[in-house]
């Protein structure tokens, strides 16, 4: 029941990331915007990037010393929020670019606040042997919403109009969220002498491990993830197929790696599928670097690369970081430490994304994905480094709830 509640919610944040990050700026692409232009609306990130300052507040909120937890009321109430600005969002429309902005702006506060909630609701209720089932929710549910977010979002608006597909989001974001509002919580032992801060976090070298880690592999899987659609669109694909390519087959292609990266991760351990990751992305991004290059490539091989890099890679590799970051989370605090590196994850990814847009529109797309590709590869060693300590460790997430649990009174 746990799986499935905080499952729901993972869909219905990523269908609204779908919508911002996927599918906005193939449709600003369509619509005539320059690529610099574009890559600004990764500036809807700044609130997953900020929310590290507000989770303290809200995380003791959420575990009160008396009383219930509220980590229900925190979901409906940022559900709703979310769902009135894609009503919004959807009177707009796309090219009305300052005002949509500011409304996704808003979107993203709500959705980041209730994902402080969830991800703590997740660590402090799923037991360490559950937790590959967790990553899979955590990470089968992005790909889904994403899927839907982009892919379904497409279809809508290619086939009806902006409007009616933003209407359609919200209705899909309020049913989502149903399963976790009518699911009984619990408050963790400790949590209730525990005083939930950002300096207990930091405090812990293993966390400030993580964060190093979690920005290493944000450059390394999302840097160049915001230019795919416009290089698509760019490169003769209509918004129906990229509808029907990111829907279909970024749906399939990321839930089952998403599931496959949770079994690798309980036989390989979660540093060997980040290095696995790793290579691959670099030799997914040199083909499209390549296709870019050469101006002219079979259209079916472009989607391939494209599916595997943004679908099937990132669901893999990402799937090992989070069992690494839940893994890392303190249960009597886990919406801070989980949120500080989803923060560290998200500061990096819109770093990229606007640096990205900038790239492509002065050197090219071949330039963005060639450079892309580099960093891949250059990150490998660095990964590894960061995660020697655990070289004996089959499980590496287990490892570092066991320290975890050591140090806890």
């Amino acid at each position: 029941m746990v799986v499935l509640a905080i499952g729901g919610l993972y869909v219905g944040q990523s269908i609204i990331s779908g919508v911002t990050f996927g599918a906005l700026p193939s449709v600003l692409r369509d619509q005539g915007l320059p690529l610099d232009q574009i890559g600004l609306t990764y500036l809807a990130v700044l609130p997953w990037v900020l929310k590290f300052l507000w989770a303290p507040a809200l995380e003791r909120y959420r575990l009160p010393r008396t009383g219930a937890s509220r980590s229900r009321s925190i979901v409906l109430v940022g559900g709703l929020i979310s769902a009135i600005g894609l009503v919004a969002a959807g009177l707009i429309g796309p090219t009305h670019f300052v005002p949509l902005m500011a409304v996704l702006m808003v979107i993203a506060f709500a959705t980041a606040t209730v994902d402080i909630a969830c991800d703590g609701h997740a660590v402090e209720s799923l037991s360490e042997r559950h937790h590959g089932w967790g990553n899979a929710a955590q990470v089968g549910g992005a790909y889904l919403g994403a899927a839907i977010g982009s892919g379904l979002f497409l279809l809508l608006v290619a086939g009806t109009d902006w409007t009616y597909a933003m209407i359609v989001m919200a209705i899909l974001l309020v049913l989502l969220g149903l399963p976790f509002v009518l699911s009984p919580v619990r408050i963790p032992a400790g949590a209730r002498t525990h005083q939930p801060s950002l300096r207990s976090a930091l405090g812990r070298a293993d966390m400030r491990k993580g964060l190093a880690l979690a920005a290493i592999y944000a450059v390394t899987q999302k840097w160049a993830m915001s230019m795919l659609g416009p290089f698509l669109v760019d490169s003769g694909l209509d918004l129906a197929s990229l509808g029907i390519v990111n829907g279909i087959g970024g749906m399939i292609v990321g839930f089952a790696f998403a599931l496959l990266g949770g079994a690798l991760v309980r036989l390989w351990g979660a540093r060997s599928v980040m290095l696995l990751a790793l290579v691959l992305q670099a030799a997914a991004l040199s083909g499209l670097a390549a296709a870019a290059w050469a101006g002219e490539a079979p259209r079916l091989l472009l989607l391939g690369l494209a599916l595997a890099s943004s679908s099937g890679i990132m669901a893999l590799g990402f799937v090992a970081l989070y069992a690494q970051f839940m893994a890392l989370s303190d249960p009597r605090q886990a919406g801070i430490d989980f949120t500080l590196l989803q923060c560290m994850d998200a500061l990096v990814s819109m770093a990229g994304g606007i640096g990205s847009g900038w790239l492509s529109q002065h050197f090219g797309y071949g330039a963005c994905f060639g450079v892309a590709a580099a960093l891949a590869m250059a990150a490998v060693p660095a990964v590894i480094r960061l995660t020697r300590a655990d070289r004996t460790s089959g499980k590496i997430e287990g490892e570092f709830v066991r320290q975890a649990g050591a140090s806890s009174p």
